[in-house]
């Protein structure tokens, strides 16, 4: 359990705190000067890489440490509170402390402790404008500071629905009883939590008390936590040095079951037997698997909170805490998959991260690989080649769109200045980055070599934060000869643009991947009522998640189909396409637009109102605003308006624009049969 978080009372000049307490710190100058390091962050050996996306001045400082003390309002939709800061300056004279924060950040007053100061200083601040998702906090220093002289800085604010902060009321939660509040914080968006240096080069520990309202549970991505009923405040500590997009709170009406020895599923209790039914056991298994690849899990607890749809990624790889979003639990293999990445993650990315959002491969990369190590173990070969073939075959489907000269198709990408590194997220990132770690991998000849590998960058570079010469340069000094033999370019892979210069073997998969090319073939040849077809076309039934959504992204490719073969594939497959199963839902309901099948579009609309999640609306308005259909998506916006993710509902309003600006002058299409599709209840003529 968690000691006491101290209160940052004795840094406001009037005394008191959010909560109406007055009590001190605890915690004295010299403690704080005994406690942080000289060094900028646990083990940086040089100065960190410029980051275009912080407004801060994080070079200057170094972070050790820092607090959150806030009250969870629901009515308000806020949170408001005190941030306590204990920083090391690293450059001589620093005047100016400047943090990344955001507009929808309300600052009401700045104090500081610094040196032998007896009392705390009230400090001069403002908010400045820096880039559309955030802005530049700078605060005056009461003096001149020199190196290695501690400095404790409390800010007193309120965060209310930034980018980070989405306020659920209870009707828009999956138990529709109480309101429910939960952060998001990649990759620049907790500046809209919590001023910060927002940037993957710093990590530190932190502490919160976060006060609530009766019958609300919060949990955090810490690694300690308790509850004060008579306070009605839940005490959280991360013991171990994180960045800042890694802190994430959920706070509602939740519940919990144990499902491992070090791992629970939180969820709202209506989603809570679900999740646990469908995890138990599997966590420890996978973990325990994990460990015997890279080495000691370092986060202690492994649990995972159930989201509702809102949620706007998949899953969310917060340490000690992944988040889900609740859409994913009837999706079969998919479910596991994503476990197994986040899980890959607290080697790569959160005990290892990227130090640049330019070089965001080094954590889902290596967190890709690792992942697939993890299934080959659990799962054998043949399951894990199944899965890679479905993200690579995205992969050269997205380069298809790109195209091959696309900068967003490199690993390292030029961030430019304004630009939200969110925006460089794709599967390059992922599938690219998983085909040079599976390339450094067959350069050393030996698959268990190169675990080991794994394991030794992680013991040199646990808690810290690297750029792709750290990895490479200990790459090398462990395997010498691989830079000897022809055709080794690592800058290539770096720098270029296009697909993979190698990809992994994957013919281990052949027993599952042949069937579904075969009966993709069958069907885009026409073959579909062909009595010596029907048979193995059948089978589809039998298939796994991975199976089907591999058929159903290959016929996509040779969409528009035929109206006969639509129909076909509807009633020979009913009871797979009427199934939970949001992502055969979702690759069907792309099917059903690109054909222009309107017999389904009641189902596209019914998808659409029950999934908000950015992984399931991006590709379906995609689809939609490119043709006939525009005023399908039209009509969803406005249904699900309030229901969406700010970014996310950003996003779609910029693909509806964009398919409104390159809209044909002539009238769109309408249903073939407007008794099957009545006109009140889908609008097609926007």
């Amino acid at each position: 359990m968690s000691a006491p978080a101290p209160s940052p009372a004795s840094l406001c000049c009037c005394r008191k705190s959010s909560s109406g307490g007055g009590r001190c710190l605890g915690e004295s100058a010299a403690a704080a000067a005994a406690a942080a390091s000289s060094s900028y962050t646990t083990g940086w050996r040089r100065r960190p890489p410029a980051d275009v996306a912080s407004a801060s001045n994080f070079v200057d400082f170094g972070l050790r440490h820092f607090h959150l003390d806030l009250r969870v309002n629901f009515a308000l939709k806020e949170m408001s509170g005190w941030l306590v800061l204990d920083l090391l300056p690293l450059v001589a004279g620093a005047r100016t402390l400047v943090l990344d924060a955001h507009p929808s950040l309300a600052v009401r007053a700045v104090d500081c402790e610094s040196g032998g100061a007896r009392e705390p200083a009230c400090l001069a601040f403002r908010l400045e404008p820096f880039a559309s998702f955030g802005s530049a906090l700078q605060i005056d220093l009461p003096e001149a500071l020199e190196v290695g002289t501690p400095l404790r800085v409390a800010v007193r604010y309120a965060a209310t629905d930034g980018p980070a902060m989405w306020w659920l009321d209870s009707e828009l939660t999956c138990g529709q009883d109480r309101p429910l509040v939960f952060t998001q914080g990649h990759s620049v968006s907790n500046r809209s939590f919590f001023p910060c240096f927002d940037s993957p080069a710093v990590k530190s520990t932190y502490t919160a008390a976060i006060r609530v309202p009766d019958d609300t549970t919060v949990v955090m991505s810490a690694s300690r936590s308790r509850y004060s009923k008579a306070e009605r405040v839940f005490h959280f500590s991360m013991d171990a040095p994180v960045p800042a997009y890694l802190v994430a709170l959920v706070a509602g009406n939740l519940r919990h079951a144990d499902v491992g020895p070090r791992s629970r599923v939180w969820a709202e209790p209506c989603l809570l037997s679900c999740a646990a039914k469908k995890l138990a056991g599997s966590v420890e298994r996978l973990l325990t698997t994990a460990e015997g690849l890279f080495g000691q899990y370092l986060w202690g607890r492994c649990d995972l909170v159930f989201l509702p749809p809102a949620f706007p990624m998949v899953a969310m790889e917060n340490p000690c805490l992944t988040f889900m979003a609740a859409s994913i639990l009837e999706s079969g293999d998919f479910l596991l998959i994503d476990v197994v990445h986040e899980m890959a993650h607290a080697w790569f990315g959160n005990a290892v991260t990227h130090a640049s959002w330019e070089e965001m491969w080094l954590s889902e990369g290596l967190a890709t690989y690792a992942q697939r190590r993890i299934t080959t173990r659990a799962y054998g070969a043949a399951f894990t080649c199944l899965e890679s073939a479905v993200r690579l075959d995205a992969l050269h489907r997205q380069l298809r769109l790109l195209g091959d000269n696309n900068p967003v198709t490199r690993l390292q990408v030029k961030l430019e200045p304004g630009v939200n590194p969110s925006t460089l997220m794709n599967l390059f990132t992922y599938e690219k980055g998983f085909c040079f770690v599976s390339y450094l991998s067959s350069l050393c000849g030996d698959v268990g070599l190169f675990d080991g590998f794994l394991q030794d960058y992680i013991s040199r570079f646990k808690f810290q934060s690297v750029v792709a010469r750290d990895f490479l340069d200990l790459f090398l000094a462990t395997f010498p000869e691989a830079a000897q033999k022809e055709g080794v370019d690592f800058q290539r892979w770096l720098t270029g643009c296009g697909a993979p210069p190698h990809q992994p073997d994957l013919s281990a998969g052949a027993a599952l991947t042949r069937p579904v090319r075969e009966a993709c073939r069958a069907w885009s040849g026409g073959r579909a009522n062909d009595t010596r077809e029907a048979p193995a076309l059948l089978e589809v039934a039998g298939w796994s998640t991975f199976q089907v959504v591999l058929f159903l992204d290959c016929m996509l490719d040779r969409a528009p189909l035929p109206h006969e073969a639509m129909s076909q594939m509807r009633t020979r497959y009913a009871s797979l396409l009427d199934g939970p199963n949001a992502e055969v839902q979702v690759r069907w309901l792309q099917l059903v637009v690109r054909s222009l099948f309107y017999p389904d579009l009641p189902r596209l609309a019914a998808f659409l109102q029950k999934h908000t999640s950015r992984m399931y609306a991006v590709p379906l308005y995609e689809d939609l605003s490119a043709g006939a259909m525009r005023g399908v998506a039209a009509d969803a916006f406005r249904q699900t308006r309030r229901r969406l993710h700010p970014d996310l509902r950003r996003t779609l309003q910029q693909i509806m624009a964009r398919g409104q600006h390159s809209a044909d002058a002539a009238p769109p299409l309408q249903p073939p049969d407007a008794a099957v599709v009545p006109l009140r209840d889908v609008d097609v003529s926007a």
